[in-house]
């Protein structure tokens, strides 16, 4: 029986653009674009969602279909009705895109990039992989929820599995170098990419990194101020070196402010300093007086 499909609308810097988040799995990966109703011809609910006069542009990743409405209307007078309109389509089990699998057998390109955290590889992708960031610890929890995670959990030195939108981090155990399985490790992805397989079937139900997500109404002001910080100044830094910082939680009484580390982050030797001497001394120069420590949950 398939779970009860949520949508969650969220604003997005362009007033005119609203995502609209699902907690079911849209497509395998990537992301489509639609200008009009002609280019939509593979995927069914963008077409349907074009006979609205006010719709402009879609934009379906693998958990939310971004619109871009025309100046004739207000979103707070249509949201609800789209929303209403996406959940009941999926609720149907109706095909969001018709993904064709040999349209996928295009050049993928696999680099593999060492990581300040010497347990760590990251290896960059040509093509978009997610749109939410996804960890996973064990084969259990990938089996739940990615194949590709699940796949690569097959090899027995593999530890950890982080995909973030064009790289997989992944942990090794002491038991080998690097040096010595890189390379097919990152031939395997590449295979597996280009051969179209599903990367993500079904987001893990126990999310850490999901302060992207979260509706801007839900944050207190500091609290959206720090994760605009760590969004602009933070996370493309960390992410160059295969890692992740995500926001958990900020304490006003403490004025602590809690992160989860993920990817590279995760266990590196490093990770204290950059915490200490980025992020924290980063959040108290440009949040005076709010903020006292950083301190990280996890790693």
């Amino acid at each position: 029986m398939m779970k009860e499909v949520k949508i969650n609308i969220q604003e997005t810097s362009n007033e005119t653009i609203l995502k609209f988040h699902s907690n079911i799995v849209l497509i395998n990966g990537g992301s489509y674009e639609y200008n009009n109703i002609d280019e939509a011809k593979n995927a069914p609910i963008a077409q349907q969602l074009f006979h609205l006069p006010f719709v402009k542009k879609i934009f379906i990743t693998a958990n939310f279909i971004a619109i871009q409405r025309y100046d004739i209307v207000k979103w707070s007078d249509v949201e609800e009705e789209i929303s209403e309109q996406i959940c009941t389509y999926l609720q149907e089990g109706n095909i969001v895109v018709k993904e064709d699998i040999t349209a996928k057998k295009d050049a993928v390109e696999v680099y593999a990039e060492v990581t300040p955290n010497p347990s760590v590889m990251k290896f960059g992708t040509s093509k978009a992989l997610t749109q939410t960031d996804v960890e996973y610890k064990t084969i259990d929890e990938a089996t739940a929820s990615s194949p590709l995670a699940q796949a690569l959990f097959i090899f027995p030195f593999i530890k950890e599995v982080f995909i973030s939108e064009n790289y997989i981090s992944l942990t090794k155990y002491d038991m080998v170098e690097w040096d010595d399985v890189y390379q097919e490790i990152r031939t395997f992805i590449r295979t597996y990419i280009q051969e179209g397989k599903s990367i993500i079937t079904e987001l893990p139900k126990k999310q850490t990194n999901q302060n992207t997500e979260i509706p801007k109404e839900k944050l207190d002001e500091t609290s959206a101020k720090i994760v605009a910080i760590l969004d602009e100044y933070i996370k493309p830094a960390v992410a160059s070196d295969g890692g992740n910082i995500a926001f958990k939680a900020y304490d006003k009484e403490s004025k602590i402010v809690s992160v989860i580390l993920q990817g590279a982050c995760s266990g590196c030797p490093s990770s204290t300093a950059t915490l200490k001497n980025g992020i924290e001394n980063m959040l108290k120069e440009m949040l005076p007086n709010q903020i006292n420590e950083v301190v990280a949950i996890n790693g």
